[in-house]
């Protein structure tokens, strides 16, 4: 038997106990990963809805859209569900930088050992 979550052509989301889906969000100029966040069905549904990527803050317990108080808004391009729709591609094209801490991507420093570098 087939699983239409799986082999089907239906938006059926798997959200966790949470009611969180990860999302990864690549850069649609060149596929750089920029971050990841979590998107609950009012995150996903106001992405699909107005084009700018919206989250779910496990930390501040609320919705918030990327770029909401920098203006480094993520604008959705392409957005792609993995093979058991547990987690999303969300393919955008960012305003600025991505990260909170003023570089491109979250994923700036290479783990090498116990240490961190810099990229």
């Amino acid at each position: 038997m087939t699983d239409p979550r799986e082999n089907g052509l239906q938006l059926d989301p798997k959200f966790d106990a949470n009611g969180l889906l990860t999302a990864v969000v690549v850069d649609a100029q060149d596929g750089a990963v920029l971050m990841v966040g979590h998107m609950n069905r009012e995150a996903l549904a106001l992405t699909q809805q107005n084009g700018k990527v919206t989250f779910f803050s496990r930390s501040r317990q609320r919705l918030w859209t990327k770029g909401e108080s920098s203006g480094h808004f993520l604008h959705l391009v392409e957005m792609r569900i993995d093979c058991d729709q547990d987690a999303l591609l969300v393919i955008a094209r960012p305003d600025g930088p991505t990260c909170h801490t003023g570089v491109r991507s979250c994923f700036y420093r290479r783990v090498e050992g116990d240490q961190l570098v810099r990229l």
